[in-house]
């Protein structure tokens, strides 16, 4: 039977691991190590300005990790959405600091740089020809979108890692990619079982999350049959629970897995519990669909300030939004007197009350002790937006629970007390793009990591 192992050590490069936990993992001797390095969830930013979300130095750590782990067994690393948005800007980067360990490490690799960041006006052609579809609740876009967008990026699927592997490359970089498709890559090519490389590769995608303790690594091995799950760090456990329950993990149906040019039917897929640490998985089937790629972008919508005032006062706790009422009339009022009434939005929230859940409070409950009020404004100016929240900064300071009565403190927690953030940025699709070739909108470079050198 073939059988082909991965070792996930982490759910995103940069995160970390314990180094018994990566130890283990290599120790088991797995044929690929695969990382996911990158996600939306943070926000529009990285997208829009092409730039990484974790510290340089916390990537580094764990492609050290990678690379001598990898140059150790003789086997490939993988490592898909490069810094974190997956730009041509974060491949480069994440390419450069391959290139530093080598030269540390005395290693010479052969490094794939798979760029998946998409031509806007290319696309805006494939657009006006009917070949980008929304997806379910998918914004609404017209010519315009492709000219707004600092940085558009196609998600790969495995066709491109598979390129890479068969053309020899030691470490393969993507740009963005689904999650999925880095792990399942290799198995893949091996000939296991693709839709049990699809689904262990879902379970494993954020690393020890499928476990019961989120820590360390999880170990795949894959097979012409099904996949067997199990962490890397001692103590640690998979349980048909963990597994079976990262299938609704970014995932609107549990049982329906949909990735470029196939969709993974689990309805009759099985989980057992083979032992303390593994559960074995089988029964996913696999049906190939027309190939597409989704496609993220984001682009500018103004720039932001920040202020942030501390509260305590017992009347406000007894009724943040009475206050907050007040405080927004208020300033309503003043800004309009000195002539800032447009091109400007602002939002605020009053954390410890209902900033993360918005909405009404039951009225016979919830007394805060203290709140953390947050304004954000945002405009069309980087002056603009810090001219209005100057003009919040005496009301968020003093303004009174009533008319005619004594002046409160409150308490701002830094100074200057307006933050500019500077440009803000929005996602603007949630679409696919039709390809007849899985390579069509990718492009991938060849370098030897001792100089750099391009094929």
């Amino acid at each position: 039977m073939k059988q082909c192992k991965v070792f996930v050590p982490f759910g995103a490069v940069g995160g970390g691991i314990e180094k018994e936990a990566f130890d283990n993992g290599l120790a088991l001797h797995p044929d690929a190590i695969a990382s996911d390095a990158g996600s939306t969830d943070s926000g529009p930013y990285y997208l829009g300005t092409g730039k990484g979300k974790y510290a340089r130095g916390s990537v580094k750590e764990d492609l050290r990790l990678m690379l001598k782990g990898g140059h150790e067994l003789g086997i490939p690393v993988l490592v898909g959405s490069c810094g974190t948005c997956g730009s041509d800007q974060g491949v480069d980067e994440t390419a450069a600091i391959c290139r530093e360990i080598c030269e540390e490490e005395g290693f010479d690799l052969k490094i794939a740089k798979i760029y998946t960041q998409q031509d806007g006006q290319k696309l805006k052609q494939r657009y006006l020809a009917g070949d980008i579809l929304p997806l379910q609740a998918a914004p609404d876009i017209n010519e315009s979108t492709f000219d707004r967008c600092t940085h558009i990026v196609a998600a790969a699927g495995v066709e491109p890692f598979i390129e890479a592997l068969r053309a020899g490359a030691d470490v393969v970089l993507c740009g963005r990619a689904t999650d999925t498709a880095i792990i399942a890559a290799y198995p893949i090519m091996m000939g296991c079982d693709q839709a049990s490389a699809w689904h262990g590769a879902k379970i494993a995608e954020c690393g020890s999350l499928c476990t019961v303790d989120p820590r360390g690594g999880v170990f795949l091995t894959f097979d012409e049959e099904g996949v067997t799950v199990e962490p890397t760090a001692t103590g640690n456990r998979c349980t048909v629970y963990s597994t079976s329950a990262h299938m609704l993990y970014e995932n609107s149906d549990p049982v329906t897995l949909t990735e470029p040019g196939v969709v993974i039917d689990l309805s009759a897929a099985s989980y057992t519990q083979l032992n303390e640490r593994q559960v074995r998985i089988q029964g996913a089937k696999a049906e190939t669909r027309p190939y597409t790629l989704k496609l993220e972008g984001a682009a500018p919508v103004g720039f932001q300030t920040v202020s942030l005032v501390g509260i305590a006062d017992r009347r406000i706790m007894a009724d943040p939004m009475a206050w907050i009422d007040r405080l927004e009339r208020a300033a309503q009022e003043r800004l309009h007197r000195v002539g800032l009434t447009e091109g400007y939005s602002y939002c605020i929230k009053p954390y410890g009350f209902n900033a993360v859940i918005p909405g009404e409070i039951p009225p016979v409950s919830y007394v805060p002790r203290e709140l953390g009020v947050v304004l954000l404004v945002t405009a069309d100016t980087q002056q603009l937006a810090t001219q209005v929240a100057k003009v919040f900064n005496p009301l968020l300071l003093h303004l009174s629970v009533k008319e005619n009565e004594q002046m409160p403190s409150f308490a701002f927690p830094f100074s200057p007390t307006e933050l500019e953030k500077g440009q803000a940025y929005e996602f603007c699709f949630y679409h696919v793009v039709k390809t007849a070739d899985p390579l069509e909108l990718v492009r991938i470079q060849y370098e030897t990591s001792l100089w750099g050198g391009e094929g």
